[in-house]
């Protein structure tokens, strides 16, 4: 893909390159960019579809699920005519009516711990839309060992968590990064956490977090502002309410 950007693009991305911070130089480095999503729900819908907005030159989407009709509350990358296609075919066609200069790759199945690896290392970055933890683990060790950054999420009913995970760098203290498994030692026991199909989840929530993991993969990509590295921003939507946590690497 070349890394010139059309008179089409220009005028496309003119909010962008008006910015200081972005500029021509920030909108080719999206341009350029390839960034892997798991998950095309709740959380991926907003990412996938800001993130083609913006200009990201090549998404990857992973998801083995289809379109059901209680999807459409939250998952608005899909729509009513798309129920019964596959989710990640239905992401595909909605990316290409936002910007057809963002090219699509899908991975309609469920990803293992055989071959996360590999996929990772394909992508500069990878943003986590899964919504289990085996998932969120399995993600978190491969971003680690091919050393990509991971843009995490999860929401609850009313609330929200995201962080970004770069574990393989050291901050400006000079110390190691921490990784997910720091913020996580370990999953909590089946059936403590309700699914979403379970508990129930606001739908507007999870524009809200999915916006903002696309917000932080904006940032690591053009080098822009300060990324939640070591920070996990909560979000109380009943209460309207933002808060950071501040955590650091484990003594392992």
């Amino acid at each position: 893909m070349t890394t010139a950007l059309t008179a089409d693009e220009i005028e496309r991305y003119a909010r962008h390159i008006v910015l200081p911070e972005i500029g021509g130089a920030g909108q080719q480095k999206l341009k350029q960019a390839r960034v892997l999503v798991i998950g095309a729900g709740g959380l991926g819908a907003p990412v996938l579809e800001y993130l083609a907005a913006a200009g990201v030159g090549t998404l990857g989407v992973v998801d083995d699920d289809t379109v059901s009709l209680s999807n459409l509350q939250r998952q608005v990358i899909h729509g009513t005519d798309t129920v019964g296609m596959l989710k990640t075919d239905s992401a595909r066609a909605a990316i290409a009516r936002i910007n057809p200069n963002t090219a699509v790759e899908t991975h309609a199945f469920r990803l293992t711990a055989d071959d996360a690896p590999a996929l990772v290392a394909r992508y500069d970055m990878v943003i986590d839309g899964s919504d289990n933890f085996d998932t969120r683990y399995m993600v978190a060790d491969a971003c680690a060992a091919e050393k990509k950054p991971l843009v995490h999420a999860a929401v609850g009913r009313f609330d929200g968590s995201v962080t970004v995970l770069i574990p393989f760098e050291t901050g400006k203290d000079g110390q190691p990064n921490p990784g997910y498994r720091d913020l996580f030692p370990a999953p909590p026991p089946p059936g403590l956490v309700p699914s979403c199909a379970v508990a129930g989840v606001l739908g507007a929530l999870t524009g809200v977090i999915g916006t903002l993991q696309a917000m932080e993969a904006i940032k690591l990509i053009t080098g822009i502002g300060e990324p939640l590295v070591g920070r996990l921003l909560l979000y109380d939507a009943l209460g309207a309410r933002f808060d950071t946590i501040r955590y650091k690497r484990s003594q392992r």
